[in-house]
């Protein structure tokens, strides 16, 4: 029997409307990978942890529709959202977009430009984007254990880049962040470096560049 004794997201027929929207436009894409897993699954799942933590609706939303802007239609994608949903959600999502551009920049200034945004970054923006980081670190975790370093070819920045990406945002979240979510991030990447690339040395920093492995 679900708890109802208070705390967590009070969910409302908003939340039904954006998970409707999210099915929309991201309708047909599949996650990176094996499977052709449904890009919903991945939004419902960072929605999922976001809720756990205690985010309100607005982030929960925000979850659902976090890659929006970035994958499906720009800067007039939140325009959209913001008319819909509210400026907090759009606030958010716009928090956790790297870019609203197409093509978008080159990846490692994108990425960098993206982790020092995060160190000034309001709380509801990291939180669902440390969601979104955990939700992902999970899943290339799960796949270096079926696929090996195979896996590291979807990704723009190889295996080094990639592994760099993912300690990175755990620098940032530890320092500005440093709640359950980013501990349970933490010990995601570590294992996965631990696997994928034993003994590589954990950047100090975002300035630091990604060691080729």
């Amino acid at each position: 029997m679900a708890d109802r004794s208070g705390g967590g997201a009070a969910l409302t027929q908003r939340f039904e409307q954006a998970l409707i929207y999210a099915s929309h436009v991201h309708g047909g894409q599949t996650r990176k990978g094996p499977g052709g897993i449904p890009y919903i699954g991945h939004l419902l799942g960072v929605a999922s942890l976001v809720i756990e933590d205690g985010g309100d609706e607005d982030e929960a939303i925000a979850a659902l529709l976090h890659d929006a802007v970035e994958d499906q239609g720009g800067a007039p994608r939140l325009s959209d959202i913001r008319a819909r949903f509210g400026d907090r959600v759009a606030t958010i999502v716009e928090g956790c977009t790297d870019a609203d551009i197409i093509p978008k920049p080159e990846w490692l200034d994108r990425k960098r430009r993206y982790i020092r945004h995060l160190r000034s970054a309001r709380a509801d923006v990291l939180r669902v984007s440390c969601a979104d980081t955990l939700h992902n670190a999970r899943a290339i975790l799960a796949d270096h254990v079926k696929l090996g370093d195979a896996l590291f070819t979807r990704f723009n920045g190889g295996k080094g880049g990639t592994l760099w990406y993912y300690a990175c945002l755990v620098n940032v979240f530890n320092a500005v962040w440093p709640r359950r979510l980013a501990e349970e991030l933490e010990q995601v990447v570590r294992e996965l470096r631990d696997r994928a690339a034993p003994g590589l040395a954990w950047p100090a920093s975002e300035e630091e560049p990604p060691t080729p492995c």
